[in-house]
């Protein structure tokens, strides 16, 4: 499980992330301040960092700073309501990895993570057939649904020539619906074999990430109604 710090000080925004990334499988940790998010940094191993630059404590552009010069190379992504190119430049400068402007939405701020995280080996062809190779062959032939068509070789869903973004998670449920189509899916079944029983997700985060890939496969010619609920049982993709 992928480790992220976020260094933040609004907590409600604290708290939407943290959900949503737990949700998607990520162990979240978190530090309401400058100085003890670098404490914590230093001491800890993360995958990756995401890092206000108006903190309590001491500044972001002043834990970038320390960090770096440590010779740390996690991934760091600032996440800041200023938005002058300056600081983009400095943050970026002293050593960030992107740089996103609040407020934003949580599906960007997802890509952007599993953007950094490819090039330290997440979300790569490799990790998806050790994680899943007794269900998951991304050998397997594009399968086209309406105007979609999920590509196995790619990990990746196009709406015609258009990509359509999935994470981590969604493009896993996406794909046991697909290979599983000729029936109904039970809610155990997908929590076991798309998250493998991880004990912090619940049929609450199953409900939530299904209405998220609807919403995703809306099209002109179906609104949303690919995905059928069986009520009190599971799921079938018609």
């Amino acid at each position: 499980m992928k480790k992220i710090l976020m260094i933040e000080d609004d907590r409600g925004l604290v708290r939407i992330v943290g959900d949503r990334l737990k949700a998607e499988g990520y162990e979240f940790h978190h530090a309401p301040d400058g100085q003890s998010g670098l404490e914590i940094a230093l001491k800890n191993s993360f995958d990756l960092l995401l890092v206000d630059l108006m903190l309590p404590g001491c500044s972001g552009f002043d834990v970038i700073r320390e960090f770096r010069s440590r010779g740390k190379l996690t991934p760091l992504i600032i996440t800041s309501a200023k938005f002058q190119m300056a600081d983009k430049v400095s943050g970026l400068r002293l050593g960030a990895d992107d740089y996103l402007v609040k407020p934003f939405e949580f599906d960007e701020l997802l890509a952007r993570i599993e953007a950094q995280l490819r090039r330290t080996g997440y979300g790569t062809q490799a990790e998806y057939e050790v994680v899943n190779h007794d269900w998951l062959d991304l050998g397997h032939e594009d399968c086209s649904f309406g105007p979609f068509t999920l590509s196995f070789r790619n990990c990746e869903l196009r709406k015609g020539e258009e990509p359509i973004p999935l994470s981590h998670i969604e493009f896993k449920l996406l794909a046991y619906l697909l290979l599983n189509r000729e029936r109904v899916v039970p809610n155990d079944e997908l929590l076991e074999r798309v998250w493998q029983y991880d004990e912090t997700v619940s049929t609450r985060t199953l409900y939530v990430h299904i209405a998220w890939l609807r919403k995703k496969l809306r099209s002109e010619e179906k609104e949303g109604n690919t995905i059928r609920t069986i009520r009190g049982v599971g799921y079938r993709f018609s």
